[in-house]
This record gives structure tokens, C-alpha cells and sequence, in this order.
């Protein structure tokens, strides 16, 4: 029937990726599943590379112009908005599929009406055999990172058939939980938005599951930088935000503890040039890093009303108890020295 739903939509959300964003979109055009929808949702790019996605590729993608720098969860949203598929599949604009990256990832989904998403296998693009994140992992902080990053992939997660959430870079997600969850969180703009919506899919009874054979290759954090200013200050506020609106009452309080923890970690990979905090030190300097961190702190506390009205609104979904979450937590949980150490 004319008015059944496809079965996937996949999303690339552009913000001057000129020269790259062309790659992702090409390799979603040669995806191995008959009909599929490509949406690009571009957030108001001054380089061209609207332009160039529309002159290379013209009626075969739908285009949509936001017009301004919507952020990455906004501009997903357009996306499913825009979309009624029964699958929403997501790959970053510095990403680029497999040709049967989004039938895997249907396929995983297909087999289990409860998974309401599925984790990629997303390999560096430069290195192409070390893992970037096959689902993710979690700090009792709210701090997050790819499971297996920095890995030389060997097949060790193959065998695994599930994962806490997907990274924003290349997933699934259902469209049935996105009805009954809402969904990105609008105001998180960069990094943490697909944490703080997995998390929200999971206390809500969701699963997720995780298809090896779904793979992307990525350019890691190449849109936004690596290791950047920006990038630190919205990985550093947004997770605070993640762990007020999603962990349980305990959990908020030791989260205080656990991030001393990890920043004495982080003072340490500053100091011997190690990870992440050792780039950022190095290519600034460690007072700027103390300075983006500080900021950080500030504006997460402005939002703290916007986040506990949120965490409100979101009580009426919980279907985990603190015993479940726990469990959770400590099956995808992430060290504090590898949150440090591993860039």
C-alpha cells in the first residue's frame, strides 16, 4: 500500500562538511536495501557544501535547510520529524557505511520487537582495522565513551549481541520508542545527546542490541575537532546534565566522588601528554583546559532547572529500579583511567 511506512530513513545532519559530507551521503545511496530514504538536514553551512550535496546528488537525497546551526540532536529531529519510516537509521557526516551497514542494522532490529535501538561496529577511517565504538560505555559520572575504542579489532566484540547505547555517529534507532520517549534533547547541542536519549530508552524498558556486521567507518570528531575547546566544554556540561537527569538520587551524589576521581586521572594525562586532556593541554595549554572545565561547571548549573524539569517529566517512562540501573552501570561500565588515558 501506498501509505505504508518505508522501512528505514537514514539521517545525515551537514554543518560545513564540504569536501566530506559528499562520502557519507554516496555510501548511503550504495546501501545494499531497496527504498531506503536519505534525508541530509543541513544546519545552516557557509561553505557550499549544502550546494555541493544538492548539485552531486539532486532528487536521490532530500534536502532540508534549517537555516541556522541547529546543533546535532536538533537536527536529527528535523530529520525524523521529517520521516515517518519505521526505522530511523543515523550516520555523522564524517562517517562513511558499508554497503550493508543499514540492513544489518534493521535486521538486528527486526529480530526483537523490544530492542528499540541497535549499536554499529564504527572503525577509524584512517586506521581501519581500530574499533572507534561498538555501542558505548559509561562512567558513574555521566561521562561516556565508545566500547572498544583504540582497539586493534580482531573480531573480539563480534560475539556480542548487545550494547548500553549507540554512538550518535552510526545507529539505529526504532521509531515506536521514539514515539513513546520523545526525541533528542535540544539543549545539549553538542556530545552527550545520544547518551542522555540511550539512557533515557533504556530506564524506559527499551534494549538495545548491537550488529558487528553494521559497519562505518569514521573520521573521528573530524566535524567538530578532536580535540578541541568546544568539544571539551560540551562533553564536560552535558554529562553532568545526563547524570541529573537520569541517575537515581544515590547515584547524583557519588557521581561527585567518581568525577575527582577521574579528574585526578585527567590532572595526570594532562601532566604526561597522555589521552584526550594531554592533547588539549598540549595544543593550548593546562590552564585552558582548567578554564574550559570551570566554564563548563558554570553553565551546567545555569541549566539545572531545564534538566530537573526534564527529569520530571521523564519519571512517568522509568520501568528500571535502582538495582536494575546499577546492574546496568556496572555491565558497560567505563574506568576512570581509560576515560582519562584513551584519547
Amino acid at each position: 500500500m501506498k501509505d505504508e511506512p518505508r522501512v528505514a530513513t537514514a539521517i545525515v545532519v551537514n554543518f560545513n562538511g564540504r569536501g566530506f559530507a559528499v562520502e557519507a551521503v554516496a555510501s548511503l545511496l550504495a546501501q545494499e536495501l531497496e527504498e531506503l530514504e536519505i534525508v541530509v538536514v543541513d544546519n545552516g553551512s557557509s561553505d557550499g557544501s549544502a550546494e555541493e550535496i544538492e548539485a552531486r546528488f539532486g532528487t536521490r537525497v532530500r534536502l532540508i535547510r534549517a537555516g541556522r546551526n541547529l546543533g546535532w540532536g536538533a537536527g536529527n529531529n528535523v530529520g525524523i520529524r521529517a520521516s515517518r519510516s519505521r526505522h530511523l537509521v543515523l550516520l555523522n557526516s564524517d562517517a562513511v557505511a558499508a554497503p550493508g551497514f543499514v540492513r544489518e542494522l534493521v535486521t538486528a532490529a527486526e529480530t526483537d520487537p523490544k530492542l528499540g535501538m541497535v549499536a554499529a561496529k564504527l572503525l577509524e577511517e584512517r586506521r581501519r582495522d581500530v574499533i572507534d565504538s561498538t555501542g558505548h560505555l559509561l562512567y558513574p559520572d555521566g561521562l561516556n565513551r565508545g566500547r572498544g575504542r583504540l582497539e586493534t579489532d580482531r573480531g573480539q566484540y563480534d560475539g556480542l549481541r548487545t550494547a548500553l547505547f549507540p554512538s550518535g555517529a552510526g545507529g539505529l534507532y526504532r521509531r515506536a520508542m521514539l514515539d513513546q520517549i520523545g526525541l533528542f534533547e535540544e539543549s545539549f547541542f553538542l556530545y552527550g545527546d545520544d547518551a542522555e536519549l540511550g539512557l533515557r530508552a533504556r530506564l524506559a524498558g527499551w534494549g538495545c542490541g548491537f550488529a558487528p556486521r553494521a559497519v562505518a567507518h569514521h573520521y573521528y570528531s573530524r566535524s567538530a575537532g578532536a580535540y578541541s575547546a568546544a568539544k571539551a566544554f560540551h562533553v564536560e556540561r552535558n554529562r553532568i546534565w545526563i547524570v541529573l537527569r537520569h541517575f537515581p538520587p544515590g547515584g547524583i551524589v557519588a557521581s561527585v566522588g567518581y568525577t575527582l576521581v577521574r579528574l585526578a586521572y585527567h590532572a595526570a594525562a594532562a601532566f604526561t601528554g597522555q589521552g584526550a586532556a594531554g592533547r588539549l593541554a598540549r595544543e593550548s595549554s593546562a590552564f585552558a583546559l582548567l578554564a574550559v572545565t570551570l566554564r563548563a561547571w558554570a553553565s551546567a548549573l545555569r541549566g539545572v532547572p531545564r534538566q530537573l524539569q526534564g527529569r520530571r517529566r521523564l519519571a512517568g517512562l522509568r520501568r528500571l529500579g535502582g538495582l536494575e540501573f546499577r546492574a546496568l552501570m556496572r555491565e558497560f561500565r567505563l574506568s576512570a583511567r581509560e576515560a582519562a588515558f584513551k584519547e
